[in-house]
């Protein structure tokens, strides 16, 4: 069953890595997100949390100053940006930074990480970016499958799709209201609208 087609998505995602395509129309099959506009806005939000279906992995190649604006001084002090941070001479400490803003209390609480390392191990994975113990759980794989396999992290990022209420808004044409949904805030709303205009031609639908 087709549900995407192949040369409007190779424009649409031109960076999309191997073996994509199939992975996105299996899980798209498997949790019925047939209808186009369900399917684009699915494609137009999952396009911008993975970079263009191009990155399996959280970047986290913050700089000290995209730290404290992405995370705020309640889960990162000014002191441990500096410290870890990327700046003009130095790499930043991508685990490190992991562990800082989703470890803790914090990351307890809210992504149920419970181990010393789980902010690492659990950040952003696949295409939907799942992160922390407990979203990971709930896709059914791990955060390595997530980060190397497209068919686990199709699935994974259709199974949030479903599970998390995503639906109606989509439905509903509401890429605002979807956005808050998947991120919990407005983070690349502008970018997410105009994926998602651009997902509507590669279902037909503009």
């Amino acid at each position: 069953m087709t549900l995407i087609n192949a040369a409007r998505f190779a424009a649409f995602a031109p960076k999309a890595l191997p073996g994509t395509l199939a992975a996105l129309e299996a899980a798209a099959a498997k949790y019925h997100l047939t209808d186009p506009l369900v399917l684009a806005h699915w494609l137009g939000q999952m396009h911008h949390e993975s970079q263009g279906f191009a990155r399996l992995s959280e970047s986290l190649n913050y700089s000290v100053e995209g730290l404290l604006a992405t995370f705020g001084r309640h889960r990162i002090s000014e002191a441990d940006c500096r410290a870890l941070g990327r700046t003009a001479t130095r790499k930043a400490d991508k685990r490190a930074i992991a562990n800082k803003v989703y470890g803790g209390e914090w990351g307890r609480k809210n992504l149920g990480n419970t181990e010393p390392n789980d902010g690492w191990d659990m950040r952003g994975s696949g295409f939907k970016m799942n992160t922390g113990r407990a979203n990971i759980t709930e896709t059914g794989f791990t955060g390595e499958q997530l980060r190397t396999d497209v068919n686990a992290a199709a699935d994974a990022a259709a199974n949030f799709f479903v599970k998390h209420g995503c639906i109606p808004f989509a439905r509903a044409d509401d890429v605002e209201g979807l956005t808050k949904r998947i991120n919990g805030g407005a983070i690349g709303l502008a970018e997410r609208r105009t994926l998602t205009a651009r997902a509507k031609h590669v279902m037909g639908l503009a």
